[in-house]
């Protein structure tokens, strides 16, 4: 399970509607106890796609520095979050291509649902896998 704060969920909603109709990516830093990953800390990140209407990709400079900012702190990188303007909150094709961290948490924020809806995928590895988000 992902458990968000409400401040957190409405952060990446936030960032999401401010930056369409492009994608919105972050990072989410928080904990992992008994299975569950626990956001803190919802950290934006420049998408530096080169179609960035289309699909995402984490700036890695800002993107290492929250790697350095969690650990330097006691926490951990828990996952990654990005929005989709017009599409659902699922992985993409592309998304699935892209991942590159397994047992991390990809949120897919969908701006398209109305009201817009947040769901989450552990990333295996090999595929996604749904994941249930209590916002709390």
């Amino acid at each position: 399970m992902l458990a968000l704060s409400r401040a957190a969920y409405e952060s990446i909603l936030d960032h999401a509607r401010a930056d369409q109709p492009l994608e919105a990516c972050g990072v989410l830093v928080g904990t992992r106890e008994d299975g569950e990953r626990h956001v803190e800390t919802v950290r934006r990140v420049p998408n530096v796609a080169d179609a960035p209407r289309v699909r995402y990709e984490l700036d890695p400079e800002a993107t290492m520095a929250v790697f350095d900012e969690a650990e330097a702190t006691g926490r951990e990188v828990v996952g990654f979050y990005h929005s989709h303007p017009t599409g659902p909150s699922r992985p993409s094709v592309t998304d699935r291509e892209q991942a590159a961290w397994p047992e991390k948490v990809y949120v897919v924020a969908s701006l398209a649902a109305r009201p817009p809806t947040l769901d989450a995928w552990l990333w295996t590895g090999e595929d996604f896998e749904d994941v249930a988000v209590a916002v709390r």
